[in-house]
Order: structure tokens, then C-alpha cells, then sequence
């Protein structure tokens, strides 16, 4: 294994050089939505993890700048899936225009409001805990109510910039 550099130096950090380096490490790739004011609200986010099992918490970031985070942050439930593997145009979808993210998909809604899609890996229904300002994001941490699974498909991946696992060029 080679480095692109022979040691780490605590000089400046480029955006371009920290993007690429936090891309080598793959991540799923989520919806998180709810039904805000009679429509279905939500994004794509590629930074879900797990927190804690008691109490049952998850969290995402969402940057500062987002124009749906203001919309989906009133929501009383909000629903999050995990994206399967051939998800990968869904995902490009979540992340295009606000009023066509949804479009075309079978999505599932509960009572709270919480909106799933129909074929996900995973599906929880969640609340807002609390919110982190970190930097140029916010980090939401979000406490479950629910969760359902599936064994198969497997799940999508974000890595360096792109959908699967990719070796660098």
C-alpha cells in the first residue's frame, strides 16, 4: 500500500485533498423524509449511522445551506430507509429539484407521517432528539420509534464519489 504522501503534515487542508480522503471511506446511502404540509419532503443523505441502543438513536448530517432541512425538520415523524444496491438512480433522484425527489416512487407513510420507500434494505420511524451545529453541517440525532429489515438486497454504497466500491484511478 502506497500513500500519496510519505507522512500526514498539519499544514493547510485543502477541500479538494479532504473530500477525496473522506471518500475512500464507502458509506450507505439513505432517504430520510416525512410528509410536511400535505407532501412528501426528504433527501438523500450518505452519512447515517447507528448511535445507541438505549436509547435507540441514529443520526445523520445535513449541510447548513440545505433548503429542505427547514421543511423536513417540522416534521413530527420522520422516516428514514436504507437505499438497496440498485437504488443508485433513486439516490441521484433524492438528491436533484425538491419537487420531483419523490416522484414516481412507492413510498410508504405512517400515521405520524413518517414516509419510507417501499424496497428499502432497512426502514425506521423516528423522531427528532436533538440537533449539532459541527462546522458546515448539522449533525441530527434522531431517536426510533420502529425498525423492520430485510436480509436481502444488499444495501447501496457511496465510495470516492460514486455508487459501489471503486479502486483509486
Amino acid at each position: 500500500m502506497t500513500r500519496t504522501t510519505d507522512r500526514l503534515e498539519p499544514s493547510g487542508l485543502d477541500p479538494a485533498l479532504l473530500r477525496a480522503a473522506f471518500g475512500a471511506f464507502p458509506s450507505g446511502v439513505v432517504a430520510v423524509a416525512a410528509r410536511v404540509d400535505g407532501r412528501v419532503v426528504g433527501l438523500a443523505a450518505s452519512s447515517f449511522t447507528s448511535v445507541s441502543l438505549d436509547p435507540p438513536l441514529v443520526s445523520f448530517s445535513i449541510a447548513t445551506g440545505s433548503r429542505t432541512w427547514p421543511d423536513l425538520r417540522r416534521a413530527d415523524h420522520v422516516g428514514v430507509t436504507v437505499l438497496a444496491a440498485h437504488h443508485d438512480g433513486v439516490a441521484r433522484q433524492l438528491a436533484g429539484p425538491a419537487d420531483t425527489r419523490f416522484a414516481g416512487l412507492a413510498t410508504v407513510t405512517t400515521e405520524s407521517g413518517a414516509v419510507t420507500l417501499a424496497d428499502g434494505v432497512a426502514w425506521f420511524d423516528t423522531t427528532i432528539d436533538r440537533q449539532v451545529a459541527a462546522g458546515d453541517h448539522t449533525i441530527v440525532l434522531l431517536r426510533l420509534h420502529a425498525a423492520a429489515h430485510v436480509a436481502h438486497p444488499l444495501p447501496l454504497v457511496f465510495h470516492r464519489s460514486g455508487f459501489g466500491l471503486r479502486q483509486p484511478a
